[in-house]
């Protein structure tokens, strides 16, 4: 399924946003709000796992139950794992499409990766504890 994806800070994320090694971080960055409609569509249930891609490339993260998000779009929370999704061409804003990126979405088995995964996937260090 193809939709519109948004991303922003939410407030769970922006509490722990200091301690990204923290597993409150990692739980509250590597979620992804959609619609229940579109989660029946999708044949998911709240809490599944999903891989998410766009232009910048994919990530599984957790599905979450919205209806704050509209149908055929999702939300995530700004942070690692929202930039393994977005690319980052910035169109010469020096901002890249967090606002408007298409993703499609695929429902997996796959894990969720740790923050110190995602960074060491593209050739960073773990943050320290």
């Amino acid at each position: 399924m193809k939709v519109m994806m948004n991303t922003g800070r939410t407030v769970p994320q922006g509490e722990s946003v200091e301690r990204k090694h923290s597993p409150e971080y990692e739980s509250a960055a590597s979620v992804c709000f959609i619609h229940p409609v579109d989660m029946m569509v999708l044949g998911i249930e709240d809490g599944a796992h999903i891989r998410l891609s766009g232009s910048g490339g994919s990530v599984v993260l957790t599905a979450v139950a919205s209806e704050t998000v509209e149908q055929g779009s999702v939300f995530v929370p700004l942070g690692p794992f929202s930039n393994h999704i977005v690319s980052g061409e910035t169109h010469c804003t020096g901002m890249p499409d967090f606002k408007s990126t298409m993703v499609e979405i695929i429902p997996t088995e796959d894990p969720v990766p740790s923050v110190a995964e995602l960074m060491e996937a593209l050739g960073g260090v773990r943050y320290a504890h």
